[in-house]
């Protein structure tokens, strides 16, 4: 009888809203919120990233750049708004291996770098009762 992997999720990570312009949606999180933005771009994802924390949450404003099909198609189809629930876990390729093995197919064959130098994977929402969902360790 073979063991199954050990895999556990720590915490709710971030929770990602797409918008059109990052600027315009910090007004709101910095001026009426008084929360801190801390601002990156990730060239390999064709991403602006402003992460906002909430007593340990973030929220993780995304925006589109040039070239980018995603997170554009998403605004697209249904405006700004929440995008994905990220979970923070130990190790993405472990449990990208046991949501396999339950028959969940993440959407990248090997994890990629996303904000914050974090390694990442999605699953579907077509799978995941219409929530894209993302799986981060740092």
């Amino acid at each position: 009888m073979s063991a199954q992997p050990t895999v556990s999720i720590t915490k709710i990570d971030h929770i990602g809203v797409a918008v059109k312009n990052i600027d315009n949606a910090l007004r709101f999180y910095k001026d009426a919120l008084g929360l801190a933005p801390h601002t990156e771009e990730i060239p390999t994802m064709k991403l602006k990233v402003a992460k906002l924390d909430v007593a340990g949450v973030k929220i993780e404003l995304i925006e589109p750049q040039a070239g980018e099909e995603s997170v554009a198609k998403f605004i697209a189809n249904r405006g700004e708004g929440i995008h994905h629930i990220c979970f923070d876990v130990p190790d993405v390729r472990e449990m990208a291996r046991h949501l396999e093995s339950k028959g969940y197919k993440p959407l990248f064959p090997e994890p990629k770098t996303g904000a914050g130098g974090r390694t990442v994977n999605f699953l579907s929402p077509k799978d995941t009762n219409g929530v894209l969902i993302e799986i981060s360790q740092p």
